[in-house]
């Protein structure tokens, strides 16, 4: 006997009831990030580049060594620094990789899905930035329906209070990595941390102290203060980083999402390749009583700004500025909340016949044709012999919005009559009769009365007040 079938580590298979949600899920940021007149876009699997320890490297076969790609946004650059693009608002969605250690229960895999949307041009200070983050708000707290905080800072001025303080250069990243843990530790164990990797103590209790002060405040009470400070007001990073926050404030007003935002001189962010605006979208705890459990999954989305990124596959300099959805963690998270069912129905009609026997085949594929090239619907039938009707409208119910079901008459042209019953309702008796000349026009008459219904229940789908 050989070894037992599965996934690998980190992997899993899709189906049912969560394909349909994650379905759902990428259809709804979809259709955001097309309102904010996002150009669709997709990119290899693989790349040259070798960025980070977690990426998944792949032997080489006879060319050039590559690895699963980490993330959509490296793609991305590579894609500008090939082509004559220079301003593009694009969007993907698709899986990445990362040799992590996983975890189901937080949605943290090995192979998952990200949905990016990023903005690439030169344009005016903060303009891209502030959509990006309307974007965030739209998605997770307007067409998600999820709790949500969006948790910013800029790489200037957390730069430029590690330089105040005294940090030196070359312990940059290492002291920004640990600073970047304290939403999930006591400052203690980070400064600890900070004193270990070399930073001298008498800086780090002074770096605790600015990032304590600003954590107890009102974003824009943190950026005032960080230029009334006599220390930190003469550096100039500082001082450039602050005011593009206090702009970027006003157009989050001017969106009608400043409420989400909060300024944390914490937030670091991993990726070196950030050069301004840096944020994290965090949903919170979900306590479920009745299962015992908490459900915490932290960041569902992040991002920020990183001119510099296409500078290093080409010549050229494209500044840019993007997010990140972690699908994996937001379905996580709606599994467990009372929403909605979504719709599982992927066809629209099904043509069932009862008591026919053989007679009536060949018309019901001629009607499935029909309506599948004039009308664009989707339409299915059993191949099988007859059914009890019971059984074949049970069976409808489950897949479809539809039934059209025919029965043999000889008293009627065509020997052949023909009802149709709006699902889920399994009642024969309400059940309209047409005519077989009749049968495209009402349904197309109900296809029009079902998108009206839709659109107007849509019409208020992504208020964000």
């Amino acid at each position: 006997m050989g070894p037992p079938i599965e996934t690998p580590k980190g992997t899993r298979d899709w189906a049912g009831d969560d394909l349909a949600l994650r379905n759902d899920v990428f259809d709804k940021i979809r259709k955001v990030f097309r309102l904010h007149d996002g150009a669709e876009i997709d990119t290899p699997l693989s790349h040259r580049q070798v960025w980070t320890k977690l990426i998944y490297d792949l032997d080489e076969q006879g060319g050039t060594p590559c690895a699963l790609r980490y993330d959509l946004t490296v793609p991305f650059a590579r894609l500008l620094a090939m082509s004559n693009v220079r301003t593009i608002k694009r969007f993907q969605i698709g899986k990445v990789y990362r040799r992590d250690q996983p975890s189901l229960e937080k949605g943290r895999m090995r192979e998952f899905y990200q949905c990016d949307f990023d903005y690439a041009g030169q344009c005016d200070s903060m303009v891209p930035d502030a959509e990006v983050l309307c974007i965030a708000v739209e998605v997770l707290f307007g067409a998600l329906q999820l709790d949500m905080k969006i948790k910013i800072n800029h790489r200037l001025i957390l730069d430029g209070l590690f330089s105040a303080v005294g940090v030196p250069a070359t312990l940059l990243r290492p002291i920004s990595s640990a600073v970047d843990k304290l939403d999930k530790l006591p400052w203690p164990e980070v400064e600890k941390e900070m004193v270990e990797k070399g930073l001298d103590v008498n800086v780090a209790t002074k770096l605790g102290e600015y990032l304590q002060q600003a954590k107890e405040t009102d974003t824009a009470s943190a950026l005032s203060a960080l230029t009334s400070d006599p220390i930190l007001s003469a550096n100039p990073d500082i001082q450039k980083g602050v005011g593009e926050m206090e702009l970027l404030m006003q157009y989050l007003k001017a969106y009608g999402i400043a409420e989400h935002v909060k300024f944390d001189l914490s937030l670091a962010r991993g990726l070196d390749y950030y050069t301004g605006l840096i944020y994290e979208v965090i949903v919170p705890d979900l306590e479920l009583p009745e299962k015992d459990m908490v459900v915490s999954v932290g960041s569902v989305a992040a991002g920020g700004r990183y001119d510099n990124l296409v500078s290093q596959f080409s010549k050229r300099s494209i500044p840019c500025v993007g997010i990140s959805f972690g699908i994996d963690r937001i379905l996580t998270v709606l599994k467990h909340l009372d929403a909605p069912e979504v719709e599982k129905l992927d066809t629209w009609i099904v043509i069932a016949r009862f008591h026919c026997g053989a007679y009536g085949i060949a018309e019901r594929m001629a009607l499935a044709r029909d309506m599948r090239l004039k009308q664009q619907i989707s339409v299915g039938f059993d191949p099988k012999a007859d059914k009890s009707p019971r059984k074949q409208i049970d069976a409808a119910a489950k897949r479809a919005k539809t039934l059209l079901y025919m029965e043999r008459d000889n008293t009627v042209a065509g020997n052949m009559r023909f009802k149709l019953l709006t699902l889920p309702d399994k009642n024969l008796d309400n059940a309209e009769l047409l005519g077989r000349s009749e049968v495209n026009d009402e349904i197309m008459r109900r296809r029009k009365e079902l998108r009206d219904k839709e659109w107007k229940e849509e019409a208020g789908e992504y208020d964000i007040e």
